[in-house]
């Protein structure tokens, strides 16, 4: 496993998230799109954790720093919202398997076939989490009885490459399973549209250089091999606008 930024990047190209879209509405005599007619998501804002505990959430903003840990350029996976966006998408339809066929039998298959198990993402990190702590507080040593989060940073990591590995077990869970997961979880947090509570004030896309929602990119169509020059833009828009400027 590698804990360096550049290293993820390198591996995501694209993340996606919001699984929700409008229908579109069949061509009448009228023209059937209307201002604000959308479905558009619904902002995260700030407040209570919706899933996690707060032992909880303590834990996953620890990990979610180890994954992506900061620098002084970017902030790190706790910084950026991460654990935020993690516990908003285990709230609703996500940490439910909405959508998703969930009836038996399961069996466990090949890696391209998704998960086969009746535990959603919800239930999967509620069982993992409880047993990454009790992996951690048996201990021995100067780290007996501490929790995730209050380890020092090199020994998060080595139980991280543990769990990866496979050489550290979690009683009750699958625990690579589990990890990439959580990889996964963690890169969407880190590039998806703040709308969903991650990738706070654009830092993840201000880092690659990435525009995000502008609406009209026809001057820069033929311009390749050039750093786009604007700041990134939100579905929600960018704080710094006000009405009657661009």
């Amino acid at each position: 496993m590698s804990m360096r930024r550049r290293d993820l990047l390198t591996g995501t190209a694209l993340v996606l998230v919001g699984d929700r879209l409008a229908g579109a509405e069949a061509l009448t005599a009228r023209i059937p799109w209307q201002p604000d007619a959308g479905t558009p998501p619904t902002p995260v804002k700030p407040g209570p954790w919706e899933f996690f505990t707060n032992p909880e959430a303590a834990a996953v903003e620890a990990l979610v720093d180890r994954i992506i840990p900061p620098d002084p350029q970017t902030p790190g996976g706790k910084g950026a919202g991460c654990a935020v966006f993690i516990d908003r998408q285990l709230a609703g339809g996500y940490g439910h398997n909405e959508g998703h066929y969930n009836l038996p039998p399961f069996e466990h298959g090949k890696e391209q076939q998704g998960p086969q198990s009746a535990d959603g993402p919800a239930d999967t990190y509620r069982a993992a989490l409880a047993a990454l702590d009790r992996y951690c507080r048996s201990q021995s040593g100067a780290d007996r009885g501490k929790a995730f989060a209050e380890l020092a940073a090199a020994r998060q990591d080595e139980i991280l490459h543990g769990i990866e590995s496979g050489s550290i077990k979690l009683e009750g869970v699958d625990g690579q399973s589990w990890f990439n997961l959580l990889i996964k979880d963690t890169q969407q947090g880190f590039f998806a549209d703040p709308i969903y509570g991650g990738n706070r004030d654009m830092c993840a896309w201000k880092m690659i250089g990435f525009p995000g929602a502008r609406y009209d990119y026809r001057d820069w169509v033929g311009r390749h091999n050039e750093r786009y020059p604007y700041p990134p833009v939100s579905i929600a828009g960018r704080p710094q606008w006000t009405p009657g400027r661009s």
